[in-house]
């Protein structure tokens, strides 16, 4: 159970994040009727953490709380490992990680805190460890209806279990990581929408994470993307940003590229490029 000090950070911690706080706002995710914050969990020490779940829906409901492994492919996209296939690194963050409750009921509009921590190895190498969690609602069971005729085979209704998951990383010991960006240019997609297409370079034992932002010779910065990462196992990610056709007008030309970190971790440039995209 969650102390009362726990309790009243959890509703301090939702409220300011259901009424879009101005200052230093908590990412949060949905779906369906799960919300959750953060959505990216880093520890680098003994302290834990929180991640609280809210039930944003109008009944009940239950979620189920588990870890599973994704590796990032060279284009972002996430690519869910078995525990089997678990390299050293991916198999070690599995042990260390400890969390609490595995399993939450919670009543519409009601949030809760899953606590979490790490407990490394003391012989356990320098570098980044990284699991995911999973929040994922689990359906309540539903009576069988007739509708008098005779049955016909058997009849099978499918119901979507609705989940997030976000990244939980261990940074233990001394680790860094640098970043750059490469080789910007427009391209077009095959319905012949403009595409901003660049590589973010990655080096270190390391993720790097951050928000891009372009900065036209005429017009107003523009953010590109949000919560852009890199992680560990890519040196190069490519990254490809549709744009509309206002947005691709006023790029033509010199512009300024910058991969900044988010606002709530003060906003850091962590790489830049001046380009002409023609």
């Amino acid at each position: 159970m969650i102390n009362r000090l726990a309790r009243h950070a959890t509703k301090i911690a939702m409220a300011s994040l259901l009424a879009g706080a101005a200052i230093a706002p908590v990412p949060a995710s949905a779906q369906g009727d799960l919300l959750v914050a953060p959505t990216r969990v880093i520890l680098d020490g003994r302290r834990g953490a929180q991640v609280i779940l809210s039930n944003i829906g109008s009944e009940e409901a239950t979620y189920r709380i588990g870890m599973v492994l994704r590796r990032m492919g060279p284009d972002g996209n996430l690519v869910e490992v078995s525990k089997e296939e678990a390299n050293a690194l991916e198999a070690a963050a599995l042990s260390m990680v400890r969390y609490a409750p595995r399993r939450i009921k919670l009543p519409p509009g009601q949030p809760q805190a899953v606590r979490i921590a790490a407990r490394p190895d003391a012989e356990l190498p320098d570098g980044e460890y990284r699991v995911h969690l999973s929040f994922n609602a689990i359906p309540k069971p539903r009576p069988a209806v007739s509708d008098g005729t005779p049955a016909q085979g058997l009849s099978v209704k499918l119901i979507p279990i609705y989940g997030v998951t976000i990244p939980l990383i261990i940074r233990h010991g001394q680790v860094q990581a640098n970043a750059a960006i490469d080789t910007a240019r427009m391209l077009q997609t095959n319905d012949g929408r403009p595409i901003l297409s660049f590589a973010i370079e990655r080096s270190g034992d390391a993720s790097v994470f951050g928000d891009l932002v372009a900065i036209p010779a005429r017009g107003e910065p523009m953010f590109l993307a949000r919560g852009v990462a890199v992680y560990p196992e890519l040196d190069r990610r490519m990254v490809n940003v549709v744009l509309s056709e206002e947005q691709a007008a006023v790029m033509r030309g010199k512009v300024r590229l910058e991969y900044r970190e988010p606002p709530e971790r003060g906003g850091d440039v962590i790489a830049a490029i001046d380009t002409d995209l023609g």
